[in-house]
């Protein structure tokens, strides 16, 4: 059974990221959303958060586990509530944070992303993924038109 500080912690944990999310996908070019999301707090915050949940997942009896990454140890390890606490907690700071990246990238090369951000929302490496499709493509697109634009003048 999980203790309280850590089940209110990790439903902590997942509704804080939520309004950023909110913030890149729904305004992203408004000013306080740009200005929230260079924040470093945020990400501060969360690492505390996974700081908290680390120290308390790693245990006498599971620490030599930890050096162990075979599919099957890390499966025993984060049949633990508090490990798999750690672990989602980490995925939670690391997809907010590439998130950021595309939102900031999005900005400064004038690029659609909100496909993308939903993707890394529920998805990380795949919300990535696509964001470098969509960057690439549009590079490819916007390279055509200045040809034609050159070609023509």
């Amino acid at each position: 059974m999980v203790s309280d500080w850590v089940e209110i912690l990790f439903n902590g944990a997942n509704v804080f990221v939520l309004p950023f999310w909110l913030l890149m996908i729904v305004v992203p070019g408004w000013q306080w959303t740009g200005k929230i999301m260079r924040s470093p707090l945020p990400f501060a915050a969360l690492a505390l958060v996974y700081l908290a949940f680390f120290v308390g997942s790693v245990t006498p009896e599971n620490a030599e586990g930890f050096a162990d990454t075979s599919l099957s140890n890390l499966a025993a390890l984060f049949s633990d509530e508090k490990v798999m606490a750690t672990g989602w907690v980490h995925y939670l700071v690391m997809d907010l944070f590439v998130g950021r990246w595309i939102h900031q990238d999005a900005q400064e090369n004038n690029l659609w992303v909100r496909h993308s951000l939903v993707l890394c929302l529920f998805a990380g490496p795949l919300g990535l993924l696509s964001h470098i499709t969509t960057a690439w493509i549009t590079g490819l697109v916007r390279n055509k038109s200045l040809e034609a634009t050159a070609a023509e003048g």
